[in-house]
């Protein structure tokens, strides 16, 4: 690190909730430090990414809103925004009859933004509207990043806040219907579904959180054929219970060492919850809420296991839908325009009319079975084996051994304090990884609050990094920083 320079660069590459989170905290924990803090978002709103800058009115948090918080010692602060914005003027129908507020996605992104608002109005908090296209390490030890606008940029310490990969559609499909007008292999894009006529036959592959907001999103544009999801387990995302119950089960005393001694656990537990009339709800709650630790605690093949055979069910159970997407669901399951079914591809060709024709393998009876449709949708996941290759500054850092790929398969690895770990073993000092991207070391960091606490955590790793290893910096003159931070920080 050069000691030399005036004022500490740090990079946050991506602006999405984590990158602007960490952001956030950092900007917090450096008050009073003279630093400049630069954000690469090539989206207007910092904080909204790909989960929350979204149009569709459909889109909803999956949790309650008193549980959303940028700011993990104060969970009312979302919800006390919600009130004082206005946000819900024209959303009726985002607070349930118990009272529990499930606004629109939107609208958390746009309280992220403003909560950033006063540190970047300030100066503390720098935002560029760009991709970053390349980032190398250079001698002096300084990283270099080049932006897709022509922007150049030395940095002391890098923060890599991306998403995951976009989903990888099965092979056999891609190569028949790529191109096809009825085909949409990302439904994550924006404006994705607008082709999508009323009666058309939709085949959904994938049956998850995404596949709901896909089914949402088709119903509230007026769309009413046939939906078909299909998925190798079928397995549905489910719905909340709203009562108040404290988490049940313990999950580390004693410690599980294995996959399958954490399934026998699980289910001893939900057992006893129901025994205590207490729902299943509780039981994952309480795994979520030791996650972490039982991540840590088991050795790396055993993680391999849990993702490869237990991880579907528990997405479904811990990445529950909101009340108004169940609704939509039940709904048209009752009416018969929505079907879900556990069985795998084996055919797709297209018809001579345009149309699309799939083959089937039940999970549970083998047997095979045909849907004729007009539209087909990949909603599978992320493609994380593709992570280095995602963009093309990674694929820069794994090129020169500064990046590797976790052990597990999830995303890139990283040491306890979240700095990535060299192909030859060894951790960057200053280089950090944040949020969807670490989960192999650190478990379940797809939602909140996990993702909040990990964004703390990375910050104060940072601003260790800052204070212990570059000289201090005096504050410039006009730049009243306390001030700044402490509008910002005001709920």
């Amino acid at each position: 690190m050069d000691q030399s320079r005036a004022t500490p660069v740090i990079a946050i590459i991506g602006g999405g909730f984590t990158g602007a989170a960490c952001a956030y905290h950092l900007a917090g924990r450096l008050a009073g430090d003279a630093t400049t803090i630069v954000v690469f978002e090539p989206r207007s709103l910092l904080g909204g990414g790909l989960a929350y800058d979204t149009d569709e009115r459909a889109h909803r948090i999956n949790v309650p809103a008193s549980r959303m918080t940028l700011v993990p010692d104060d969970g009312e602060h979302f919800k006390r925004w919600l009130e004082t914005s206005g946000a819900l003027a024209d959303d009726p129908e985002a607070v349930t009859l118990d009272g529990h507020a499930f606004a629109r996605r939107s609208a958390f992104g746009r309280y992220v933004a403003d909560s950033l608002a006063p540190l970047v109005a300030s100066g503390v908090i720098e935002h560029r509207r760009s991709r970053v296209r390349a980032l190398t390490k250079a001698s002096s030890g300084l990283w270099n990043i080049v932006a897709e606008d022509g922007s150049v940029l030395e940095a002391d310490i890098i923060v890599i806040a991306t998403t995951h990969p976009s989903p990888q559609p099965p092979a056999a499909v891609d190569r028949v219907l790529a191109g096809h007008a009825g085909y949409v292999p990302d439904a994550t894009v924006p404006g994705a579904l607008s082709s999508i006529d009323s009666e058309d036959r939709v085949l959904i592959v994938g049956t998850g959180l995404t596949a709901a907001d896909v089914i949402a999103t088709l119903d509230a544009g007026g769309h009413r054929g046939l939906i078909t999801a299909v998925s190798r387990r079928g397995l549905r995302s489910r719905g909340h219970n709203l009562s108040a119950q404290e988490p049940f089960g313990e999950f580390l005393t004693p410690p599980v060492r294995s996959a399958r001694a954490l399934l026998r656990r699980v289910r001893d537990s939900l057992a006893e919850a129901a025994a205590a009339g207490v729902s299943w709800h509780a039981v994952f709650d309480r795994v979520r809420g030791q996650g972490g630790d039982i991540w840590r605690g088991l050795p790396v093949a055993e993680r391999r296991r849990l993702v490869r055979f237990l991880r579907p069910y528990w997405d479904v159970h811990r990445f529950r839908i909101a009340p108004q997407l169940e609704a939509v669901i039940d709904r048209r399951l009752a009416n018969g325009t929505l079907a879900f079914h556990a069985a795998a591809i084996s055919a797709v060709n297209r018809s001579a009319d345009g149309g699309i024709v799939v083959d089937f393998r039940s999970r549970h009876s083998r047997e095979l079975f045909q849907r004729q449709v007009d539209s087909v949708i990949i909603t599978t996941g992320p493609g994380h084996a593709a992570v280095l290759s995602s963009q093309p500054f990674l694929a820069n850092l794994a090129e020169a051994g500064d990046l590797q790929p976790d052990a597990v398969g999830l995303g890139l690895a990283v040491d306890e304090q979240s700095r990535a770990i060299r192909a030859d073993g060894r951790a960057t000092e200053t280089l950090y990884v944040a949020g969807p991207l670490a989960r192999g070391t650190f478990g379940e960091l797809m939602g909140l609050p996990q993702v909040t606490e990990h964004a703390v955590l990375v910050a104060e790793n940072v601003a260790r990094t800052v204070r212990t290893k570059l000289a201090p910096f005096s504050i410039p003159p006009g730049l009243n920083l306390e001030r700044s931070l402490s509008d910002s920080f005001r709920s």
